[in-house]
């Protein structure tokens, strides 16, 4: 019994907690997402967006590694990160979608580091909606 116990409470431990935010809003919000980017499954399914690929697909973003989205040319300070085992979780997503280059130079130390995506959500609400939304795409 203690064993079991151990063992679900290990898991609930190990597991990304859920997002605060509000997925259907989100939905809305990412409307200005879809120009660079998709979600599509690993089987090519577009799940949200119209295929755009100026950005990385967000199918499973929520706990993947930064920078790691096979075929995507990441800037050199999103590879940095991913090498550091940086993932998403709400609050990095949500500080980055902010300010994409404000981010990445507080999280390398670095003033020269510059993001690829020029877009912000302008709003804190809305980024945490964005992310509860993509956060139902793929495994965490």
């Amino acid at each position: 019994m203690k064993s079991t116990i151990a063992i679900i409470a290990a898991a609930l431990l190990a597991a990304p907690a859920l997002a605060d935010g509000n997925p259907a809003e989100g939905e809305k919000v990412f409307k200005k997402c879809i120009s660079c980017h998709v979600v599509a499954d690993p089987d090519g399914n577009v799940l949200a967006g119209r295929g755009a690929k100026t950005g990385p697909n967000l199918y499973g973003i929520a706990g993947r590694v930064v920078g790691s989205e096979e075929g995507f040319r990441y800037s050199d300070g999103l590879k940095a990160l991913g090498e550091q085992g940086v993932v998403w979780d709400e609050e990095h997503f949500i500080a980055f979608v902010q300010d994409p280059t404000g981010w990445l130079k507080d999280q390398l130390g670095d003033s020269k580091a510059r993001s690829k995506m020029s877009f912000k959500v302008r709003k804190e609400d809305e980024a945490r909606d964005v992310y509860a939304y993509l956060a139902q795409f793929g495994a965490q």
